[in-house]
């Protein structure tokens, strides 16, 4: 086994053992997805924002998923991505 792999080990046991902790369904974390929005808001905004930008993505998915409205988590990622970019060009 790799390191990488004993590494994506690790992080799959501790997302089954904290999903468990909180009542959902592990599958329901896309690790890519969370880890690519949190890098767009530390690299493109700032980098204490990233695990808030993370929680806001958690509760949008909630919520919808409360409504029974489809969750569409590529466009909410999105959606959040494109207020670091205009935070950004405000800044420059």
């Amino acid at each position: 086994m790799t390191d990488l792999e004993a590494t994506r080990a690790l992080w799959a046991d501790w997302i089954e053992e904290a999903s468990a902790a909180v009542g959902i369904d592990p599958e329901c974390v896309d690790v890519v997805t969370i880890h690519a929005m949190t890098k767009q808001i530390a690299h493109g905004f700032e980098r204490p924002m990233a695990p808030v930008g993370a929680y806001i993505l958690g509760v949008a998915v909630g919520h919808l998923q409360e409504q029974g409205r489809p969750v569409d988590i590529d466009s909410l990622r999105r959606a959040i991505e494109a207020t670091t970019t205009d935070r950004q060009q405000e800044q420059s």
